[in-house]
């Protein structure tokens, strides 16, 4: 079963954590000093929160697959459409280890499709550079990683 994501960019980590700890009922289930994150069953959503070097507000949308088999049938349709923008395997971004497909919505929404092996203990890694990947540290201010840059911002 998927799971929606929301990850919203923040000006206040620390306020906004107090702010979504009360709207979800519960502490994030991830807390670092850059980061955090809410794995909720009610509604059943992936929220995470960060301070980067981006415009506060709505970041992305995405879909976290169970396994890689359900990650490979959403980037398999992703692909169908020509919607993926950027497909990165092994990559370590917000403390995970993941393989991911990102692609853009007509509106300029970037959506992230992704399927996590693990904790990282990094935000970010340097990944290696092949056709599908860039070598540069992931979700970095001048990273083609979290996604192509919306042209609608």
């Amino acid at each position: 079963m998927k799971r929606f994501h929301v990850h919203v960019n923040v000006n206040d980590l620390d306020a906004s954590i107090r702010f979504y700890s009360i709207l979800f009922g519960s502490a994030p289930t991830m807390h670092k000093p850059d980061y955090a994150k809410w794995m909720l069953e009610d509604p059943r959503v992936n929220f995470a929160i960060s301070r980067r070097d981006r415009a506060a507000g709505v970041d992305h949308l995405g879909l976290q697959a169970e396994d890689g088999t359900e990650l490979e049938a959403i980037g398999g349709r992703l692909a169908s459409a020509d919607a993926v923008a950027l497909a990165e395997h092994g990559t370590t971004c917000c403390y995970a280890h993941s393989d991911k497909y990102w692609a853009e919505d007509p509106q300029g929404v970037r959506w992230e499709t992704f399927h996590t092996h693990g904790e990282a203990t990094t935000y970010s890694a340097p990944v290696a550079q092949s056709e599908s990947t860039k070598s540069e540290a992931c979700c970095g201010p001048q990273s083609s990683c979290c996604g192509p840059k919306s042209q609608a911002a």
